[in-house]
């Protein structure tokens, strides 16, 4: 009972002070794009975040299919 009484404070606390940890104000507004300034979404790349993401994804999709067609191949010789 106390170990329960303990867990549920700790998450609890935990769960109340998060809130109050907040990392950073937003960024100020954008210029006016019209004027020269930047683009209005910023200026971050995302095509590298994509690449590595799609070539994870085909990685661990690879080896699954090698893993289900060893599974059968095993089936198959029992």
């Amino acid at each position: 009972m106390k170990k329960i009484i303990a867990q549920l404070s700790l998450v609890t606390m935990l769960i109340l002070t998060s809130t109050a940890m907040l990392a950073q104000g937003p960024p100020p507004p954008p210029e006016d794009p019209n004027a020269g300034g930047g683009p209005v979404g910023g200026n971050a790349p995302i095509g590298s975040g994509i690449a590595l993401l799609l070539s994870l994804g085909a990685a661990y999709g690879g080896r699954k299919v090698y893993q289900y067609w060893q599974s059968q191949k095993e089936e198959l010789e029992d």
